[in-house]
């Protein structure tokens, strides 16, 4: 059985304002950062918790998970469920994770 992926809105604001951001610098930038965003959703969804749990203990019981997005600054945050995972964001690694996790998750 196929797992299911599913991108929270949060989620999906943040990669279209990164590669909007990334697009005023380098349109090609930002076409490779939205071909990395994918290739990770292919690879997260299939098998599972393949993902950090660096930050789980911000919401705990919930088994969110990270990986980075390959040759970009940005880390995916998500839930691995039983059926597949779930984005819950798409953030820059230099921001304040912690604060925001927990704020706006």
């Amino acid at each position: 059985m196929s797992r299911v992926l599913r991108v929270r809105p949060l989620a999906t604001a943040d990669i279209d304002h990164a590669a909007a951001f990334l697009f005023d610098e380098n349109p090609a930038a930002a076409v490779s950062f939205l071909d990395a965003v994918e290739a990770a959703f292919d690879l997260l969804v299939e098998p599972p918790g393949i993902g950090s749990p660096r930050y789980a203990h911000l919401l705990p019981g919930v088994n969110l998970r990270m990986w980075p997005v390959k040759g970009f600054p940005h880390l995916i945050f998500y839930l691995d469920r039983a059926g597949g995972i779930e984005v819950v964001r798409v953030l820059h690694g230099a921001r304040d994770l912690p604060a925001i996790l927990v704020t706006e998750t």
